[in-house]
């Protein structure tokens, strides 16, 4: 990158939220990843929006990531630039049965802040280790529920005309781990969640009983991205992975979860490559044995 546009964009972020050459490793929850040329954390939507228009004009590549809870990056890294939306963006306010989050927020805590006001149907997000953006783009779900089913609104920066715009639940276009956010490049910035009055106790209690089934049944003791592969209709890809012998299959430090065969987790100082390599094998195995093709909900960036 040259530079007078790293000093562009030191203008508009500050020199200290930005790092050079910075291990993606560091900021993916599978811990894998080569470097990025620039990782900037961005702390308002102004920068957000500013830094954008900037690497738009001077068409510099780019990435947006939250907690990187659902991303697989190559070993080879990144080449252009990677923006956070992190905690600089996380605000969250409550107004009545509405909820109001920055992109950047976690969605543990915006359920937690539910709780705390008696507001349910956020309990499905408890354990969902991503933001607020991430789950828009992903329209994540468990548990029987989604974000879908609790959207009121999403105020977005579209990239292709650089206006801000805000999207009814409805002009999301949400479907199974989708949303109009993978067809358009959209920006989330901030979402507002229509809840509904409940019992504070019986919100805990759900929300603890969920917590109580992932600790017991998802291999949370080591990095992962979360579910490694979309449902097939009709079929549970765990099932059809553990049918196909692949239980604790591995390839170098990935491996299929002993615990739970819908995960593929870093056993212990795995590549990007291990794992999309393994995730390629699953794929061909459960393929031969049932005639379903898997689709990995991971997203991959870079090489491979």
């Amino acid at each position: 990158m040259n530079q007078i546009l790293l000093d562009k964009i030191i203008e508009i972020v500050g020199v200290n939220n930005i790092k050079e050459s910075e291990p993606l490793s560091k900021h993916t929850t599978f811990r894998v990843g080569g470097e990025a040329d620039l990782f900037v954390h961005v702390d308002s939507e102004e920068k957000a929006v500013s830094l954008i228009r900037l690497l738009s004009i001077e068409k510099e590549d780019f990435y947006i990531i939250g907690n990187g809870s659902n991303l697989l990056v190559s070993d080879k890294g990144f080449s252009g630039v990677i923006i956070e939306i992190g905690s600089g963006l996380s605000d969250i306010s409550v107004d009545g049965e509405y909820v109001t989050a920055k992109a950047g927020a976690l969605i543990v805590k915006v359920s937690n802040e539910a709780y705390k006001a008696s507001l349910t149907g956020l309990e499905f997000a408890s354990g969902i280790p991503g933001t607020v953006g991430g789950a828009i783009v992903m329209n994540a779900g468990a548990y029987g529920g989604e974000m879908k089913d609790i959207v009121k609104s999403v105020k977005m920066l579209d990239m292709e005309t650089m206006e801000i715009v805000t999207k009814s639940s409805d002009e999301m276009d949400f479907s199974y781990r989708t949303s109009i956010v993978k067809k358009h490049p959209y920006l989330v910035l901030e979402v507002t969640m229509k809840l509904s009055k409940g019992d504070e106790a019986l919100i805990k209690a759900r929300m603890d009983e969920l917590k109580e089934q992932r600790t017991t049944k998802q291999p949370l003791e080591y990095p992962s991205a979360g579910s490694t592969f979309k449902r097939p209709e009709g079929y549970f890809a765990g099932k059809l992975i553990q049918d196909s012998g692949l239980k604790g299959y591995t390839v170098g430090g990935a491996q299929v979860s002993q615990k739970h065969s819908g995960f593929v987790v870093n056993i212990g100082n795995a590549t990007a490559s291990d794992i999309y390599n393994l995730i390629k094998d699953v794929q061909k195995k459960v393929l031969d044995d049932s005639g379903v093709e898997l689709t990995p909900e991971v997203i991959m960036l870079g090489e491979f």
